[in-house]
């Protein structure tokens, strides 16, 4: 650190020094020049020389100074440039039309007060693009790879190398080193989209950053018109637009400023978008966490209730809590409890209660028509499991349609969050009680086979058949499937380590992040770089999750997927006959809990053809033992689908079933079981 001080001072020190021995120079030519017989006591070779030893210590004190900002504040580095920066661009015209406005006002021309003027703006110059390179260097290495670092380190090489050229007093315009120049100009570009900071700017921070881009970039164009004026002006005895350093490096700090301005412009209509995403997401493991914080079930509601009125952008709502057979609101949000009763009787004489209710134009219906509301859309959903109901939810808003698909998908998957964590504290609070364990995990299992979807969407373009036991009362293995569009679903497996509750828990956080996620429609890989950041901050250090993500476009008659440390897909190639394994990369889901988990994961696209089978499954199956203690194995299940994928995929699941239970014995279960075959059928649906 003292050593930073120090070489910071001498720096600073060395940048005087040399500026005001240039100053003084180019004064004692411009003296010569104007008075032909006068002593020449200038020495006009060794301003090449003083103006890179200017050059370097104003850039090394920056490169030094920027090391200090820290953080993903990126809106502050902005205004760190603005403020300490970008100000120089405006103070340099204000000298400008001074000295214009003096030598105006008293008629007469002065050389010498020109060259002064010129050369403060030369130093306002150098430390605005000290200062801008270095913070944007900040910023364009923000989660850089090992191949950026390079590429940066081998850029400031070779654009500190063009000081030679001006060392050497050579003419950088010469056609032997305009290539360089453009190849350097071409390097410059690749850098500029750098740009994955703005990325994390939110709505607002967007906003303000526009403004500070946008008065960097006029800062650029003053410094660049005024020297752009002045180019070979028979006026001066000095030109630094042939310094070819100084070119470039405005070149790079106004295309990077440009860059980041547009990309920002462009992206601020979607901020909102991400925003809302990001804060579902947060809200689907605020639920998921709410036993592990130690909350009750008010804190829940609270969650819920928060929640979906931010997911929806809810003009109005409340939460009607039933307590055995009374009922009572325990949160309101722009409405009263005359309009309340109103609603409710109206609901009453329909017979909707502890129904899902959706109706997205209020006015066309008279009952409601009649009851004057100043809401045009509403939705119903009810809180409750298989034995019980918690409660209700109701939400209005005061535009038609106001609850689309994508919004109705993500409040259900808010409801059936609040379901599981719910009956999840309950359980936990009963599994104080010995004597009444069997029952809690009874209850666990029944919320967690309400949550494991029993049958799939039946189409013309390919069949499932689905097979799923647990070794305990509740067990870590998962599926599920969201549908994307018309012609693409989403279908995800995976194992949770460890058995028991535990595994429930965070079975339950998988598939809430799995609808919160896929919502965006995001490719698998990216999913799993999204969901094991996500999980980092909620999974115990000693857990991780196993998962496999497909995404199946009947219309491109194709599949992509991503692993994540799970089994290998098993598939059959109807064109080829011939069954293999997928053979991917993959990293289990908070195994490695930081950036670096980006590069252990890989994404696959594969053409299917109609008879292809696919079978996924878990560990469970393939690590089965006997009573000799030895494995089923992966080459026996590949043996039992060569032998079977001519069948229908439920009658390949029941030939795997039956040959595993004789290998293993009856009763010799020793970890949770799940099995998907999925069979392309050979007539596909029309596009």
């Amino acid at each position: 650190m003292l050593y930073k001080t120090n070489a910071k001072s001498l720096l600073v020190t060395a940048a005087i020094i040399s500026w005001v021995l240039l100053l003084g120079n180019v004064l004692l030519m411009a003296e010569s020049a104007r008075q032909p017989g006068a002593l020449k006591l200038a020495l006009p070779y060794i301003n090449n020389l003083l103006i890179i030893v200017f050059i370097l210590c104003v850039f090394f004190f920056q490169r030094l100074s920027a090391n200090n900002l820290k953080g993903i504040d990126f809106s502050s580095y902005l205004w760190n440039l603005f403020s300490k920066a970008a100000v120089a661009a405006y103070l340099s015209i204000a000298i400008y039309f001074a000295y214009k406005l003096a030598t105006g006002y008293m008629r007469v021309q002065s050389p010498l007060l020109l060259h002064i003027v010129y050369q403060v703006n030369f130093g306002l110059l150098v430390y605005f693009l000290a200062k801008a390179f270095y913070i944007w260097r900040q910023l364009l290495l923000y989660h850089k790879s090992k191949f950026l670092q390079i590429a940066w380190e081998w850029f400031e090489l070779l654009l500190l190398s063009t000081l030679i050229l001006t060392l050497l007093n050579f003419n950088y315009t010469n056609y032997i080193f305009l290539p360089l120049f453009g190849l350097i100009g071409c390097y410059i570009l690749f850098l500029c989209t750098n740009l994955k900071w703005v990325a994390y700017l939110s709505f607002n921070k967007k906003s303000r950053s526009l403004v500070l881009l946008g008065a960097i970039l006029v800062s650029c164009y003053i410094f660049t018109k005024f020297f752009q004026e002045f180019a070979d002006s028979p006026d001066l005895v000095i030109d630094y637009s042939d310094v070819g350093f100084l070119l470039l490096a405005m070149f790079f700090v106004g295309c990077y400023t440009l860059a980041a301005f547009l990309v920002s412009l462009f992206s601020l209509p979607t901020s909102s978008v991400f925003e809302q995403k990001s804060e579902d997401l947060l809200n689907f493991q605020r639920l998921s966490q709410s036993i592990q914080q130690g909350q009750n079930e008010s804190q829940v509601y609270d969650t819920l209730f928060e929640s979906t009125i931010k997911a929806a952008d809810a003009s109005a709502g409340w939460y009607e809590m039933v307590r055995g057979s009374n009922t009572h609101v325990s949160h309101l949000l722009n409405i009263n409890n005359e309009q309340i009763e109103r609603i409710r009787h109206l609901l009453m004489a329909y017979n909707i209660q502890h129904i899902d209710y959706i109706n997205n134009n209020l006015d066309r219906n008279t009952g409601f028509r009649d009851l004057a509301l100043p809401w045009k859309s509403l939705i119903i959903l009810p809180i409750k499991s298989k034995k019980q109901v918690y409660g209700t939810l109701y939400l209005l808003r005061d535009i038609e349609q106001g609850f689309d698909r994508e919004t109705i998908n993500v409040l259900r998957t808010f409801t059936s969050q609040t379901i599981l964590t719910i009956e999840n504290l309950r359980l936990v609070a009963e599994s104080l009680q010995n004597e009444r364990y069997k029952e809690e995990l009874k209850i666990a299992t029944q919320v967690q086979e309400s949550l494991i979807p029993k049958t799939f969407p039946t189409d013309s373009w390919f069949e499932i058949a689905t097979h799923a036991v647990a070794a305990k009362e509740v067990g870590g293995d998962f599926y599920d499937f969201l549908q994307l569009s018309e012609s693409r679903i989403a279908i995800i497996i995976g194992d949770v380590s460890g058995k028991g509750i535990s595994a429930a828990f965070h079975m339950a956080q998988m598939k809430g992040i799995f609808h919160g996620l896929m919502q965006q429609d995001m490719p698998p890989s990216e999913f799993m770089k999204q969901a094991n950041s996500a999980l980092s901050r909620c999974l115990e250090k000693t857990s991780f999750i196993t998962s496999s993500l497909y995404i199946i476009d009947y219309r491109m008659q194709g599949f992509m997927f991503a692993r994540a440390g799970h089994c290998h897909t098993l598939y059959y190639n109807a064109m080829m006959d011939d069954v293999f394994y997928f053979q991917t990369e993959g990293l289990g889901l908070g195994i490695v809990r930081d950036k670096s988990y980006n590069n252990h994961v890989r994404e696959m696209y594969y053409d299917y053809n109609p008879g292809d089978v696919m079978v996924i499954y878990t560990d469970g199956i393939v690590e089965a033992r006997n009573g000799a203690q030895e494995e089923y194995g992966e080459d026996r299940l590949k043996y039992m689908l060569t032998q079977t994928y001519h069948l229908e995929a439920e009658d390949i699941k029941f030939a795997i079933i039956n040959d595993l239970e004789d290998f293993t014995g009856p009763g010799n279960l020793y970890d949770d079981q799940t099995l998907l075959v999925i069979k392309f059928k050979p007539v596909q649906p029309k596009a």
